[in-house]
């Protein structure tokens, strides 16, 4: 854990989130901005910075978040979805615990 990673205090719990998924090792939770109609983050409970970061030990999580992306979807009403995972600032990265984004349901600027 890190004391100032901002996916770290909502595993915690210190801060809220709108959860949709938790269990021993990861929270799922809708993003703060969104950009599809349905957007949420897998997120592991362990803090590692980036997939760039992960190492063999961590195989089981990176599958554990990729097989539940598909579940998490369809519970969420989504029949076509895509991921992605922000790696490194020139990746996109904004939050330096990684993640997963799962989008679908349309472009929500296209809904505004």
């Amino acid at each position: 854990m890190s004391d100032n990673c901002i996916f770290c205090k909502i595993v915690s719990g210190a801060v809220p989130s709108t959860k949709i998924y938790e269990d021993n090792d990861v929270i799922a939770f809708n993003d703060i901005r969104p950009s599809a109609s349905v957007h949420f983050l897998i997120v592991p409970k362990l803090h590692i910075d980036s997939l760039a970061s992960c190492e063999n030990e961590h195989q089981a999580l990176l599958g554990k978040m990729l097989l539940l992306a598909p579940k998490l979807a369809k519970q969420q009403g989504l029949a076509g979805f895509k991921t992605l995972i922000n790696t490194g600032v020139e990746g996109g990265q904004e939050v330096f615990h990684i993640h997963v984004h799962v989008m679908g349901g349309g472009d929500k600027s296209r809904n505004n």
